[in-house]
């Protein structure tokens, strides 16, 4: 058995396992841990927990210690040459007149790299920038390129509903969108309205999307046809959260039903109109019908003259 801890590196950021050993860490605290890339300062999130050594997986850091005055008075300074760095790298971006836009920057914990985010409609050509930010902070470069999702959530703002951006806040990894989950919900499609500030699907679809398909089951789609006890007529309209459906009658009056006094025996597809002919032949009476559909004697001594009109060839006596 090992102790894992879980830890962030920034707030809402992606949670990563390390065994922490023998120390007493709690929720909030800040510790010194060991990642790929070198020292790194974070917050724990999940206190440590038994976990066999068979779930572990390969690779796994641990925690070197717990952050002191020292180390945290280092993250600040660090956090100012960030501010610094931001500056210098977006009036070189300005002259060089790059298609590039500059999202945040990040030191390590000990200095030893400083990494710029950016976006761009394609690829850049950063190579003599690279140069020029090596020689002034005197520390190794490193330039990388993130989707719109990821600006959103490094930038941060307020969403069209009020709030702060769910992920710039909360929501630690991204989960996949689609538009049929705004149809499932009966939203309008209408993008300013399902969009996010990333310009992207809201990421907030999703969180009801599973509600909505369960109760959507129990209810009849619009379109079908009912027969409930004396209401006959067809589904135009659901109410998902209230689990009822409004049935529009033959005498075009409005009747709201619940999903669960409704049958699956009741539900029936929407009756095919008969053709003009076959309706109006319906009601017209049984011994007219039988007179219509005699067949037509035709005079047999006319036919048709130069003019299209039939003239009578019968021999006068």
């Amino acid at each position: 058995m090992a102790r894992v801890v879980s830890i962030q590196f920034g707030y809402a950021g992606k949670l990563y396992d390390f065994t922490c050993g023998a120390l007493e860490l709690h929720a909030g605290d800040r510790v010194i841990v060991e990642t790929d890339k070198g020292r790194g300062i974070g917050a724990v999130v999940r206190e440590p927990r038994e976990v066999p050594g068979s779930e572990l997986h390969e690779g796994i850091k641990q925690v070197l210690r717990a952050a002191t005055v020292e180390d945290m008075e280092s993250a600040a300074r660090s956090k100012i040459r960030e501010k610094d760095a931001f500056a210098y790298c977006q009036k070189k971006i300005s002259e060089r007149d790059m298609e590039m836009k500059l999202i945040r920057v990040e030191y390590l914990f000990d200095g030893s790299k400083a990494i710029f985010f950016f976006t761009a409609d394609g690829r850049i050509d950063f190579r003599d920038l690279v140069k020029d930010l090596a020689y002034a902070f005197h520390t190794r470069i490193e330039m990388r390129q993130v989707g719109v999702r990821d600006e959103a959530k490094m930038v941060g703002g307020i969403g069209i509903c009020g709030r702060e951006l769910c992920c710039s806040s909360f929501l630690r990894e991204f989960e996949p969108v689609s538009v049929k989950m705004a149809k499932e919900q009966n939203l309008a499609l209408n993008p300013t309205k399902i969009s996010g500030q990333c310009g992207r699907l809201l990421c907030c679809l999703g969180y009801e999307f599973e509600t909505y398909s369960t109760l959507k089951k129990n209810l009849p789609k619009c379109g079908r046809y009912i027969q409930c006890g004396e209401v006959c007529g067809e589904v135009v309209k659901q109410n998902v959260l209230a689990a009822t459906v409004t049935v529009r009658t033959e005498e075009h009056r409005e009747i709201i039903l619940r999903g669960e006094d409704i049958r699956p025996d009741q539900i029936m597809d929407k009756p095919k109109k008969q053709p003009r002919e076959q309706a109006e032949a319906a009601q017209q009476p049984p011994g007219r019908q039988a007179r219509d559909n005699r067949p037509s004697q035709k005079n047999p001594h006319r036919r048709p003259d130069r003019k299209g009109k039939g003239r009578d060839t019968k021999e006068k006596s």
